[in-house]
């Protein structure tokens, strides 16, 4: 193996790289983007109001104490109904995704069951498309509210009480729980998606048998590829932190673990990368095939959302992702500080990615 050959091969194909503009601008400018998007629309911990419809047809007092507690909550802002407009159809015409309805005698059966404990309880009506993520938030609030005032009238307190206590550090934010994902999606779709391409463009167009004219040897190719996808997307990295720490004030960590995991990271995916470029026929179809294989695992890998609340089946699936054990590992250490868990998953992603490359290297062949 030769060392000279292995970094003549690393400048050659970085230098053909870098004049793609698509394959700069998903190494370096997508993930910063993705950083300022999510950061600007969720990392600035303030919760902009929600408008909430609400038609009164009550003329007593507690439906009023009922919109003055909402009012206190800083959530929501209240715009009424016109009373002689029905509620259903209002709703429909504005296409509204939630609404709230007090009926005309809502104040008269509270007094009345305040006088007799057989008497019905007053409704108050939530109209909504439980489908709307906004419906669960107005139901949420609005339950909490009309709890309160029963408290309130029954001159009562609660006996006990939530406490949140953070399990990282208190001054994270959602941003830097977000920014190992936003890792894991880099490393994996410029490794693999790249490779994918390569490979398939080098066999369509015979570049494989030219290389095998030369004194280049397949593992030193294969290691050069590594090499280069772990300096490209270590420099990512820094960059996308630097960018978030700057604009967003995040706390999360790079650690040496973290470099680890990227070496890691690009090697498992570069390797899954050559393993798909050497059954596809054409780089048209790579791109299709790494997109069809990459795109479930963005989304099945936890890396945007945790997967604690779906189905039993989608979280076994979960597990059999590569892209899982990375995103957890960087999460581990980045965030939470827990290096024996971070390396745990760092020991899966290695294991997976020893037995990608060598099914690759076995497979790729430069005498097609």
């Amino acid at each position: 193996m030769s060392v000279t050959r292995i970094v003549a091969e690393i400048k050659s194909y970085g230098k053909q790289y870098m004049r793609n503009k698509s394959a700069a601008f998903f190494s370096f400018a997508f993930p910063v983007l993705m950083i300022l998007i999510f950061g600007a629309m969720f990392g600035s911990g303030a919760i902009s109001k929600m408008t909430i419809s609400v038609q009164n047809l009550d003329d007593g007092p507690y439906s009023q104490a009922i919109m003055d507690l909402m009012n206190k909550t800083t959530l929501v802002n209240i715009k009424m109904i016109p009373q002689g407009a029905d509620v259903t159809e209002y709703i429909k015409e504005k296409s509204l995704d939630v609404a709230i309805y007090f009926p005309a005698n809502f104040s008269e059966e509270i007094s009345l069951g305040m006088l007799d404990s057989n008497a019905i309880a007053a409704k108050v009506v939530l109209y909504g498309d439980p489908s709307q993520s906004t419906f669960g938030t107005v139901a949420s609030l609005t339950g909490q509210v009309v709890v309160q005032m029963n408290y309130n009238m029954a001159h009562a307190r609660p006996l006990a009480e939530m406490e949140v206590r953070h399990v990282a550090k208190e001054n994270y934010s959602m941003m830097d729980y977000f920014l190992p994902g936003v890792i894991g999606i880099t490393v994996m779709t410029n490794s693999m998606y790249s490779m994918t391409a390569v490979c398939a463009s080098q066999r369509s167009k015979g570049y494989s048998k030219m290389l095998a004219t030369t004194l280049l040897r397949k593992d030193e190719w294969l290691i050069s590829k590594f090499i280069f996808y772990t300096i490209l997307l270590t420099s990512s990295l820094l960059l996308t932190y630097f960018v978030g720490t700057l604009v967003f004030e995040m706390h999360s960590n790079i650690t040496v673990l973290t470099i680890v995991l990227i070496a890691a990271g690009a090697f498992v995916f570069t390797s899954l990368g050559m393993l798909l470029g050497t059954v596809i026929k054409d780089a048209e179809s790579a791109s299709a095939v790494a997109g069809a294989i990459g795109f479930p695992m963005m989304f099945l890998s936890g890396a945007f959302f945790p997967l604690e609340a779906a189905p039993s089946w989608l979280q076994a699936i979960s597990k059999g992702i590569p892209l899982t054990y990375f995103n957890d590992a960087l999460r581990d250490t980045m965030v939470f500080g827990n290096n024996i868990s971070a390396l745990t998953n760092l020991a899966i992603v290695g294991v997976v990615g020893v037995v990608v490359f060598v099914l690759a290297s076995r497979l790729i062949s430069w005498k097609e």
